[in-house]
């Protein structure tokens, strides 16, 4: 076997010898032996040394590699502003595919002088037929020649178009976007299928268990009542024979102009993308200029108004089907007021809804799942009857929301309330070292995370240029998130408790306690709601 293995060694080396392909300062002495054991005799061994390549050479015959850079430049936002208003940012990335959008100061709090769901109406009729082309169909299509995807989603104080797609496709994705921004036709037959297409969503949300996207629009309106953040995201029924092309056309003109909005790209080279940009998005005029009789209305400029309150509704929550074990629940969420996303404490208010943490008591689990949060720590492990416990952090410009969202059986609604009054006001107390640290590292992986996926450095960008005129790298959050400390911590909760609470409260909810109740056990130190004997322990 050893003489085999010596012969094969010794061709390899002959071949290698004699190929032309490589030259002798190209060739790296190594020496290979083998050994065979002869029956009563010593053990032979023979060497035999022949050259190969360095690592550090270049393979003779065959293309140089192309490397990524790591240069600071191909990491570095460019941000072009036109006379008209309208921002352009980009980052150049390797890769052949591009994510780029448009980004528009816009969304359901601006439509105070409008039917409630314009915003609603307008994602749903994204993407259908415009000046250029006839359908929806050829859209696709034209995105598809280029491997392409496209999407569009509104919030309470932005709306976004994008599309992905191989970057040799950039001017074909850019010519749909500005179509789809600016000239769309919105059809009578589009705008009645986009009516269905909500009455239908409407129907499905009372159907299904999950009460998330019913819930946030309650405790909004309960926090800002008849203003800005409080109006409905979601198309309320009563507006759906309101709407109609006409409306939504004077919205358009009023609110998706080129000073309010930043179209963004990642992956894609700035010059080319301003100048695709100026070509059809500026020197193509929107439709509704071509129709005069579309009139101008100013925009809402109002700063949020937190009030407060308690918004409630007496209904039965769908239960899950299969044998899931769930029974009936009822939903409440506690709401104080937040800080804005340009307000100093807005990072440690990200770690502190870090902290807090939750979930559900039956969702997967997993590493980053948050079991150490104070919220399943102190909440889910220790009463059997809380289903969820989540917090989350709405920030706004102007503003911002915390609050958490619990489940519970009806039997315990008043007790539910009570647990999550007493983890609000626990929230300015002291805090330990090692679930700071946990949470400030969660929060770093989260958003280090997160930035690895093309399109959130999309709206990353998009976002942030939309609000202050220019972008914070990564490297700038991570150094803010180490700075929090647990004094931090505290003072924003303190300053959250000094707020009104806002709540919302969906299902058999005949148990749940007052607002003002709510208000006294958020005051208290150990934030515990008043029983009935401790109001009537002065006349005993």
């Amino acid at each position: 076997m050893a003489g085999k293995c010596c012969r094969s060694i010794q061709s390899l080396s002959s071949s290698l010898f004699k190929s032309k392909r490589c030259t002798t300062q190209q060739l790296k002495a190594c020496q290979y032996s083998c050994s065979s054991q002869q029956p009563g005799g010593p053990t032979l061994t023979k060497s035999i040394s022949f050259q190969q390549p360095s690592l550090s050479t270049p393979l003779p015959g065959l293309p140089l590699a192309k490397y990524a850079s790591h240069k600071e430049d191909n990491q570095s936002t460019q941000i072009t502003v036109l006379p008209s208003g309208l921002k352009i940012a980009s980052e150049n990335r390797f890769g052949q595919f591009c994510t780029v959008g448009v980004v528009i100061d816009s969304g359901s709090r601006y439509e105070v002088a409008f039917p409630s769901g314009i915003s609603h109406f307008l994602e749903k009729l994204a993407f259908n037929s415009t000046e250029e082309y006839k359908n929806k169909d050829e859209i696709m299509q034209a995105l598809e020649r280029h491997g392409g995807i496209c999407d569009c989603q509104s919030s309470r104080d932005t709306f976004v178009y994008a599309a992905s797609a191989d970057v040799r496709g950039l001017e074909a994705v850019i010519k749909i976007l500005g179509d789809v921004v600016f000239r769309p036709q919105l059809s009578l037959e589009e705008v009645d299928i986009a009516r269905q297409t909500i009455q239908f969503e409407l129907e499905t949300l009372l159907t299904r268990p999950e009460q998330e996207t019913i819930l946030m629009d309650m405790v909004h309106s309960a926090a800002y009542r008849n203003n800005t953040l409080g109006l409905p995201k979601i198309c309320p029924e009563s507006s759906l024979s309101k709407i109609d092309s006409n409306t939504l056309l004077t919205y358009l003109k009023s609110h998706h102009t080129l000073s309010r909005m930043v179209v963004a790209g990642v992956g894609v080279e700035h010059q080319a993308l301003v100048d695709y940009v100026t070509k059809y998005f500026v020197e193509l005029k929107p439709i509704w200029d071509q129709n005069s009789s579309i009139q101008q209305v100013k925009v809402d400029a109002s700063v949020a108004q937190f009030t407060g309150g308690i918004v409630q509704e007496e209904c039965e929550i769908p239960q899950y089907a299969g044998p899931s074990g769930l029974p009936e629940l009822a939903h409440v969420v506690v709401a104080l007021e937040g800080m804005s996303h340009q307000d100093p404490d807005f990072i440690p208010a990200c770690v502190l809804n870090m902290m807090m943490g939750g979930g559900g008591s039956f969702s997967a689990g997993g590493p980053g799942k948050g079991m150490y949060t104070r919220l399943y720590t102190n909440v889910l492990n220790r009463y059997h009857w809380m289903y969820n416990a989540t917090a989350y952090n709405h920030a706004y410009a102007d503003t911002g929301l915390f609050c958490i969202h619990a489940s519970a059986t009806p039997a315990h609604v008043r007790d539910m309330v009570d647990v999550l009054t007493r983890e609000i006001v626990a929230m300015a107390g002291p805090t330990g070292d090692k679930e700071l640290m946990r949470a400030k590292t969660q929060l770093q992986s989260m958003l280090l995370m997160n930035l690895e996926a093309r399109p959130v450095v999309f709206e990353d960008i998009a976002r942030q240029v939309l609000a202050t005129g220019h972008r914070k790298r990564p490297e700038a959050f991570m150094d803010l998130i180490e700075k929090v400390t647990s004094d931090d911590i505290s003072r924003v909760a303190q300053r959250m408790l000094r707020s009104q609470p806002a709540v919302a409260a969906r299902g058999k909810v005949q148990k749940m306690p007052a607002l003002p109740d709510i208000q006294t056990a958020l005051l208290n130190k150990d934030g515990r709601l008043q029983t009935a004997r401790s109001r009537l322990s002065l006349f005993r």
